[in-house]
């Protein structure tokens, strides 16, 4: 059985924009994740990963919350992302899943990616951390309302 769709880009889209206030109130209060908190949110996103196809957006406010900004940021979303696209594969390939035709359409899009990570690094690199922050606010708010709204039209 899968999931619908329409329900988990609502889920989704609520999630990230619910999680900028909640960054902001934790700022407030001086409060950030600890080592732990990033372990217990790894295990529970990468759980989901396996029975959602994209949930690449959900890291983003959990290492914001640690206080990553910047290159720090950009290098550990990146590592996570291989790390957890690598696995995946592996286990698609292993069960029949990872097709030739796939594996070079999803070797396009990483990398396209990629690309745009090392174009971004560039400009990210020069921000202040609090516009940084600010900066992915606004990624996590137009990505969260873009989830909802595909979901509305869908």
């Amino acid at each position: 059985m899968a999931l619908p769709s329409r329900a988990v880009d609502i889920a989704i889209g609520l999630f990230l924009i619910a999680m900028v206030p909640l960054r902001h109130w934790l700022a407030r209060h001086q409060l950030k994740a600890q080592l732990w908190h990033l372990a217990v949110g790894g295990a529970i996103i990468g759980y989901l990963t396996g029975i959602v196809v994209s949930t690449g957006p959900l890291s983003v406010p959990l290492f914001l919350f640690y206080g990553l900004t910047k290159g720090a940021f950009l290098a550990t979303e990146a590592a996570s992302s291989l790390g957890l696209y690598v696995s995946k594969s592996v286990t698609f390939r292993h069960f029949g899943a990872l097709t030739p035709d796939v594996a070079l359409k999803g070797l396009i899009a990483g990398s396209s990616l990629m690309a745009g990570a090392f174009i971004a690094k560039r400009f990210v690199l020069r921000l202040k951390p609090d516009v940084f922050r600010l900066v992915m606010d606004g990624i996590m708010l137009v990505a969260g309302a873009s989830l909802l709204w595909s979901a509305a039209t869908h």
